[in-house]
């Protein structure tokens, strides 16, 4: 199966991407994890203010299939969650790109950069996945 995978974000092994845009970071989930969990009906994100720490539980999204947790892939403080999702969840399934699910005022960048795949990284990681 083949899963898009745009080359300017960054991703981490827990399928979710990454776009820096100054000091600020957008996180989402990626086509590969929207593909597994199927029809999502439910996300929870955590709220303004609220610190997450890389490696760390921050959330968690529900699909007809399982409930699975957001795991950070950065650090720093929320600044927002996309308040679409509450109403539209779905809206992961039709445009995982498109569809952030917080931003966060990265407290560790350059750190947490480094330890996230490029595109070609990620690839490999999810043909690997599939051919398990």
């Amino acid at each position: 199966m083949s899963y898009k995978v745009p080359e300017d974000l960054k991703y981490s092994e827990d399928h979710e991407w990454v776009k820096v845009e100054g000091d600020t970071v957008i996180i989402g989930i990626t086509d590969y994890a929207q593909a597994k969990l199927t029809d999502i009906v439910f996300v929870e994100l955590p709220d303004e203010g609220e610190e997450i720490e890389t490696g760390s539980e921050y959330g968690s999204i529900e699909s007809v299939k399982s409930v699975s947790d957001l795991i950070a892939p950065i650090s720093g403080e929320v600044l927002a969650k996309n308040e679409e999702l509450d109403d539209s969840p779905e809206k992961l399934n039709s445009d995982p790109f498109g569809s952030w699910m917080i931003k966060v005022k990265a407290s560790n960048l350059d750190d947490d950069l480094v330890a996230l795949m490029n595109t070609q990284a990620y690839k490999t990681h999810c043909e690997a996945l599939d051919s398990e």
